[in-house]
């Protein structure tokens, strides 16, 4: 649902870092969250059957209502890897969401070797501007990108935690914990798919442009 201030503000975007070198891309680390459903339809799965055979048991996908519960998972990644890995539990604050990144982002940004000169990719959300996360933001050392608001297709975590649900709904998880190991392990699965998204980066940017501050594909 995009109006014409989220329009603009896509647009600008895309124009002014259009011409930043794939360095830079490189050197930022890319972060969000989301819902993985226990039994959610997080995967689609091809059968050849028989007329008439559509509802078959051996045709079908089970599921449960509202899913058979969920968790809500905080990640990371830049284009030499995946980073932190963390579980949200209960109503995020500003507070809990400090100690995520207290706990994951400077960790993440060694592991995945992120110069001196590194950019932080934040989303707009009254969590994100806080007068705590701003002091927070500076004691870091690290820059912030700023970011268009009603942007998911601009941010290519979004296409990982698509793999990694295709990943989860294939391996059939039983409960909640055994959900949240398979996202940890799968996670640890994808490093090329990092790279690709970030090599490709600024076509998305381009297809911002063409598009004039509409949604692309991505």
């Amino acid at each position: 649902m995009l109006r014409k201030i989220h329009k603009k503000e896509r647009l600008i975007f895309a124009k002014e870092l259009l011409e930043k070198t794939q360095s830079f891309w490189e050197n930022v680390l890319w972060k969000d969250d989301t819902k993985i459903e226990l039994f959610g339809n997080a995967h689609q799965q091809f059968v050849y059957r028989q007329r008439n055979e559509a509802y078959d048991e051996n045709n079908t996908l089970q599921g449960l209502k509202h899913g058979g519960g969920s968790i809500m998972l905080w990640g990371c990644f830049a284009a030499s890897g995946t980073g932190g890995l963390d579980r949200i539990t209960g109503i995020m604050k500003s507070e809990n969401y400090q100690e995520i990144l207290e706990r994951n982002v400077l960790p993440s940004r060694r592991q995945l070797g992120l110069r001196r000169s590194w950019v932080l990719q934040q989303q707009k959300d009254p969590k994100h501007t806080s007068k705590s996360m701003q002091e927070w933001l500076k004691r870091i050392n690290g820059l912030v990108l700023k970011w268009p608001a009603m942007s998911p297709d601009l941010n290519p975590i979004e296409n990982l935690w698509g793999e990694r649900k295709s990943a989860i709904g294939e391996n059939n998880p039983a409960d909640i914990q055994e959900l949240e190991q398979i996202a940890k392990e799968e996670s640890e699965k994808i490093p090329e798919k990092c790279r690709k998204l970030i090599d490709g980066y600024k076509k998305r940017l381009e297809a911002v442009i063409t598009a004039k501050g509409c949604s692309t594909k991505y």
